[in-house]
């Protein structure tokens, strides 16, 4: 709602440049400078410092100023002022050599948990979520923390009725810290997980030290895996809220993401909080996802472990779901430790999603459903046509992501791992047990200066 937000009071601060045409900047403190000589608002606080110890001595200070600002900060970022050393210095894949940022403590706060309440994933994984009285932290009312599984519970010794510290980790996401064991109540009782779904009655079974529901038409699932299916990264079929899938689910009008195809714009009105424009944009809406890309249908279909990486190198591997479905049955372990970043843990879950009845019924009325994709084609031609690199420890010169270009206007593939179908490792400074694994496998290496004579390109051009 626009009115509302403009009543918000979005401001400000300055700090950094892009493109600049027609003036030159000399250091970090200059373009501060500038910007606000410009007209434009720097950050009052922000502060040139000579040495270390003076760092140091402001890090303390805004420490203690923190909690009297009007916004919230999560910490403080130390900069080399000179742009030309900051130049040398260089980049790395997510991050500057040339800063560093400095955490303060997460804020600690104490409340109750009024309620340990088990919610259920996608995958049917129970999560036991604990309920807060609501308490502020860091400038965010809380209400609820994660327990994650039976074990962390276990070893917290977290009961309902506790008093319990609680976090928001990288002051974001709210954990439990730890019980005021002296504030427990006298009749507390030890937490035990529930043995079974509390959505749907089914027994759940217990894989490493998470319990799940193994019944794929539990409601709970199925919401969360039509949510999933429709997401951005999935099939994108836009407007589609999980509050609209819950009423859709209750209302047994679908029961997995396939019944979507089959919808109605009649269906959709009976829906509340739709009319007949709004209905029209969801029908729309699914009618222009039945065509996609193999990689986001097999993403889409919320395999464990299957991630957006995966399922692009799921379907450059198969070319289509019907073949990855019949031929990762009977896939062999040698065949196995040919497929970049998929390990055994994967392909145990992939085979487990196509031999449920269920995903063989989704599956077809996805079909029948009018869904078609493009079968993958790899790149070829180029000089590094059919050739796989991995890349290693930190580039100066230029990104990781810049090097991936490169490889890929060539014809090449980039793979997390490394494996004897590997071609090159490029390692640079600081490589991890890839490059190992390579000397190990006698796999070509380039370093750098290697990499970018490869190229028939000048550092300078990054």
């Amino acid at each position: 709602d626009s009115a509302i937000t403009a009543n918000r009071p979005l401001d400000i601060y300055c700090y950094g440049i892009g493109e600049v045409i027609g003036h030159r900047f000399v250091s970090q403190w200059d373009i501060l400078e500038t910007l606000k000589f410009w007209g434009l608002k720097v950050n009052p606080l922000a502060q040139k410092c000579s040495n270390l110890d003076d760092a140091i001595a402001y890090i303390q200070e805004m420490t203690q100023k923190r909690e009297e600002l009007p916004y919230e900060i999560d910490g403080v970022v130390l900069k080399v002022d000179n742009l030309r050393m900051q130049g040398d210095l260089g980049e790395k894949e997510r991050s500057p050599r040339w800063a560093i940022a400095y955490k303060f403590p997460a804020e600690r706060q104490e409340t109750t948990i009024e309620d340990i309440v088990v919610s259920i994933g996608r995958t049917g994984t129970l999560t036991p979520v604990a309920h807060l009285k609501s308490v502020k932290v860091g400038g965010v009312k809380v209400s609820k923390a994660s327990l994650h599984n039976q074990d962390e519970i276990t070893r917290k010794d977290v009961r309902v009725g506790d008093t319990v510290l609680i976090q928001r980790a990288g002051d974001v996401i709210p954990e439990v810290v730890q019980v005021v064991l002296e504030k427990r109540i006298d009749n507390s009782v030890t937490y035990q997980f529930p043995d079974y779904c509390n959505e749907c009655g089914e027994k759940a079974t217990k894989e490493d030290v998470y319990y799940r529901c193994t019944n794929s038409s539990c409601p709970a699932q199925v919401k969360v895996a039509i949510w999933h299916f429709a997401s951005k990264g999935g099939m994108d079929i836009d407007g589609l809220g999980i509050k609209h899938i819950e009423q859709m689910v209750k209302k047994g009008l679908v029961k997995d993401a396939g019944d979507l195809y089959s919808l109605k714009k009649e269906d959709i009105l009976n829906l509340d909080g739709f009319a007949d424009k709004s209905a029209q944009i969801i029908i729309d809406s699914i009618s222009k996802s039945r065509k996609t890309t193999l990689p986001k249908l097999i993403y889409s279909l919320g395999i464990g472990n299957v991630g957006s990486r995966t399922a692009k190198l799921l379907a450059e591997e198969f070319g289509s779901i019907e073949n990855l479905s019949t031929k990762i049955m009977s896939i062999t372990k040698k065949e196995i430790e040919g497929l970049s970043d998929i390990g055994e843990g994967s392909i145990s879950k992939i085979k487990r999603f196509f031999k449920d009845e269920n995903s063989k019924a989704l599956i077809k009325k996805l079909r029948e459903g009018g869904v078609t994709c493009e079968e993958p084609t790899k790149r070829e031609g180029g000089r590094f046509d059919k050739k796989t690199f991995v890349l290693t420890g930190s580039l100066s010169s230029f990104t990781r992501d810049k090097a991936q270009e490169l490889i890929e206007g060539e014809g090449g593939e980039v793979s997390g791992s490394v494996s004897r179908k590997t071609d090159y490792v490029v390692v640079g400074e600081k490589p991890g047990s890839k490059f190992n694994k390579a000397k190990d496998l006698g796999i070509k290496i380039l370093d750098e200066k290697a990499f970018t004579a490869l190229f028939e390109v000048q550092q300078s051009l990054f």
